[in-house]
């Protein structure tokens, strides 16, 4: 799952990009509004820690801004401040955000609140299994069902499938299959993505199912929710 940062801080975007990535998290992050609604765009994060106060634009403003847009409406955003009065925490729960997090705290607490927040938008996170259409993945057994049948994957398949699965409905890049699948610091060329992908879907489709990803020309691969 990615964490987009929007802190002006550099220190208090390093310590919260360290607790991220140990717990597993890919991390990336803007220093104001305006660069963050451009990297919004481009990087597609799974949930925003948005600090209220920011040069240009407030985090307060930007929320306000995602909420109004049809793309980001959905976002999970969670608001980091040093205000503690109550009509701010107020005020930034009712322009949208999901929770409200006041400086200092402690780095467990924020990461459990981001698990908590992560939970709510897609219930599939934090337990045994992932469900989407007729496929259902095991994440103890490591096993994959379509429509009732076993389906056999090699390891690599595995993990693109749990990937698309854990983000259904959304176009993903091959930079972001090949950087949450791989890892940022492993150097895979493009096209081995697309030959992992090849095999996912033979082996998704063998039984005769619906073939559910959908190939988005010049940009990637989405796991539809729906046959």
């Amino acid at each position: 799952m990615k964490v987009m940062i929007v802190e002006d801080e550099p220190s208090m975007v390093e310590l919260l990009r360290y607790n991220l990535v140990s717990e597993g998290f890919e991390v990336c992050s803007a220093q104001d509004g305006e660069e963050a609604m451009v990297i919004l765009a481009e990087e597609k994060p799974d949930i925003l820690l948005l600090d209220w106060m920011l040069p240009e634009i407030s985090g307060v403003e930007i929320c306000r801004r995602l909420r109004r847009s049809s793309e980001h409406k959905t976002l999970p955003v969670i608001m980091i401040t040093a205000r503690t009065e109550e009509s701010d925490r107020i005020r930034g729960l009712d322009v949208g955000a999901d929770d409200y997090v006041s400086k200092p705290f402690s780095p467990a607490e924020l990461m459990a609140r981001i698990r908590a927040v992560l939970r709510r938008h897609n219930p599939n996170l934090g337990g045994d299994t992932l469900e989407v259409s007729d496929i259902v993945m095991d994440l103890v057994a490591y096993k994959v069902r379509r429509n009732g049948r076993d389906i056999h994957l090699g390891p690599t398949e595995f993990k693109i499938l749990r990937y698309f699965m854990e983000r259904a409905g959304r176009v993903l890049t091959r930079e972001q299959l090949l950087d949450g699948v791989w890892g940022q610091n492993v150097y895979v060329e493009d096209r081995t993505v697309d030959v992992h992908i090849r095999r996912l879907r033979k082996c998704l489709n063998e039984g005769g199912g619906a073939d559910l990803i959908r190939t988005v020309r010049a940009v990637g691969y989405c796991l539809e929710k729906e046959t």
